[in-house]
């Protein structure tokens, strides 16, 4: 495929994106929604996020991986006690980048 017709395809579903999402908000941006509503709205980026993270620490490189055998489990789990008592980020990604590559070298 040649360079043009990438970009082509990347302009298209930008376009496409754009027209799918973009009457939604602006109908939603200028409406009062209830109270219920927009705390039940407000939880859909943080469900996105732990999908895209879960999804990635359960099957790494798309496959399932026994849950005891998994270095990318126990360093996430490593990673989130550490911001939970701290509350560092910076700090929370450097002990779980560490985790990582000892769980990884021990357990394969």
């Amino acid at each position: 495929m040649s360079a043009g017709a990438i970009w082509a395809v990347i302009a298209g579903m930008a376009v496409a994106n754009f027209a799918i999402r973009f009457p939604s908000l602006a109908i939603l941006s200028r409406a009062e929604l209830p109270e219920w509503l927009r705390r039940w709205l407000s939880y859909i980026p943080v469900s996105a996020m732990a999908t895209l993270v879960v999804g990635g620490i359960a099957r790494p490189e798309g496959e399932w991986l026994p849950p005891l055998e998994n270095p990318y489990m126990w360093a996430s789990l490593v990673t989130g006690v550490v911001y939970w008592r701290s509350r560092s980020f910076l700090g929370a990604t450097a002990v779980g980048i560490v985790a990582f590559l000892a769980l990884r070298a021990v357990l394969g």
